[in-house]
């Protein structure tokens, strides 16, 4: 349900690389994640329904496309999975998702040469993050791994804020 919001999601995101501006859609984008963890701090936790699942998953493809911050919307819905089974939904849902949001970003032209150079450098540190998750989760548990989401998502918010005024 998640990757069925995505697709209409991911297409708004591309829609906002063509029309706004970096300064703004970072800052849009990050008030947005810090409104969530926010909201999130303060006790709300979403039931991951249909309705939900969906919703976060337009959110994500939203952001994700639109600035590569898809995760925090995905973890709020989830975040009451296991952490196996946390890791294994979030995993198959970016993998597909990041396919589809570099796909109409392709489509658009707002993809190039050099991002997809930077991919193939950065994809040995994707490889070894999933080989370090096995053994590194069974020292986590969902408390903390609640309060890692949070601070991740409270980062991704502030450094494309930061970039765009520095």
């Amino acid at each position: 349900m998640g990757l069925a919001g995505r697709v209409p999601g991911a297409v708004g995101g591309a829609a906002l690389v063509a029309v706004l501006p970096a300064r703004q859609l970072a800052l849009l984008v990050a008030v947005v994640v810090l409104a969530g963890v926010a909201v999130s701090l303060r006790g709300f936790v979403p039931v991951p329904r249909r309705r939900a699942v969906l919703l976060a998953g337009l959110m994500s493809g939203l952001m994700g496309t639109a600035t590569s911050i898809g995760g925090p919307p995905m973890a709020m819905v989830w975040q009451r999975l296991s952490g196996p089974r946390l890791r294994a939904t979030m995993s198959g849902f970016f993998l597909a998702g990041s396919v589809m949001s570099l796909a109409i970003l392709a489509a658009t032209g707002a993809v190039h040469i050099y991002s997809l150079w930077h991919t193939a450098l950065l994809a040995p540190a994707a490889a070894i993050g999933v080989l370090l998750a096995r053994p590194l989760s069974s020292r986590m548990d969902m408390r903390r791994t609640r309060g890692v989401a949070m601070v991740l998502a409270v980062a991704s918010a502030t450094v494309p804020v930061i970039q765009q005024f520095v």
